[in-house]
């Protein structure tokens, strides 16, 4: 979270943030379920990363509550073999992304086995090994192709190339591109990259310290899914409910403004699953019921709202579920 400030204290610290804005800023935690509803949030300093503040988030959330048995599901950004010895040796389990790069080596034995083929829906176990030296350990590997996903890929994989044959031949100025192959004054495709970046595509990798007995693979893809809800509920706040920039300077007071951002994503995802719509949608459809109070001559008319089949649907749902 961002400040319009540029003054540092032990809280708004400068840091690495994921925008690259300059100037103080400080890490939030949120923690939610599976659906994305909140269940803590803290506060923590600008300079801190991300990985210093998951940790302590879950530790103290078991310890509070005795709840045993917690997957931490994130991106690939968890994935060094650090994080993932510190989250397994703290008792957590973990589904992590995958580079979809790392399925070359990963699924070298289906490649020589079976070719480019994978079914649609197809699931590939693998293994890989992560660390160094005496302190790596053999990870389970999911690997999952999905036809959409071949299709949303090879899209971008001709964009890419589009954009690398323009520069190589002068029509763009000179920038990093996937594709391009620069060789002392030579500039041109990279065709060995491109057809490796083809076999891949459609590929999508998890990393998890579950056995197969406890989540079987097609488990643990649609687990991973579930952090378009988590993702969802941190877009939420940082833009339907204005987290940021924060204008607050005391640290009681910063903690006080994410309070009151957790407490309205609370009430957020919790009318968003009554009515069936997303909270955007909810507000922009049910701000236009309005109702007025007329006074004339001493006394006061009330004028009823007009509900359009939009609203009543939504009302309906809600009073379905006891609003």
């Amino acid at each position: 979270m961002w400040y319009t400030s540029d003054a540092e204290d032990k809280v708004r610290r400068a840091g690495r943030g994921k925008e690259h804005r300059p100037g103080p800023q400080v890490q939030v935690g949120l923690l939610v379920d599976p659906g994305g509803f909140p269940l803590e949030v803290h506060l923590f300093p600008g300079n801190k990363g991300e990985v210093r503040t998951i940790l302590p988030v879950l530790k103290g959330y078991r310890e509070r509550t005795g709840t045993e048995g917690m997957v931490v599901v994130a991106d690939a950004a968890m994935l060094s073999a650090d994080n993932l010895d510190a989250l397994e040796g703290a008792g957590f389990g973990f589904i992590v992304g995958s580079k979809q790069t790392k399925a070359a080596d990963d699924l070298a034995a289906h490649f020589a086995q079976h070719g480019d083929y994978f079914p649609d829906g197809a699931t590939v176990e693998a293994s890989r090994r992560m660390g160094r030296g005496k302190d790596a350990k053999t990870r389970r590997v999911v690997w999952h192709y999905s036809f959409k996903r071949h299709k949303r890929d090879d899209h971008a994989i001709n964009k890419q190339i589009e954009r690398a044959g323009k520069i190589a031949s002068g029509d763009l100025e000179m920038r990093n591109a996937r594709f391009l192959k620069v060789d002392g004054a030579e500039m041109g495709l990279n065709q060995a990259l491109i057809d490796r970046a083809r076999r891949l595509a459609g590929l999508k990798g998890y990393v998890t310290s579950l056995s197969v007995e406890q989540m079987p693979a097609l488990e643990v893809v649609g687990a991973y899914h579930q952090l378009y809800e988590v993702e969802r509920s941190f877009r939420m706040a940082k833009s339907d409910l204005r987290a940021r920039p924060i204008f607050h300077h005391l640290e009681d007071s910063i903690e006080a403004h994410l309070t009151t951002v957790f407490a309205a994503l609370a009430v957020s995802r919790h009318l968003e699953a009554a009515a069936g719509v997303s909270i955007k949608r909810l507000v922009t459809t049910l701000r236009q019921v309005r109702s007025a109070v007329i006074e004339v001559g001493g006394g006061s008319l009330t004028v009823p709202p007009a509900v359009p089949p939009g609203a009543q649907a939504i009302l309906d749902a809600l009073a379905a579920n006891g609003y």
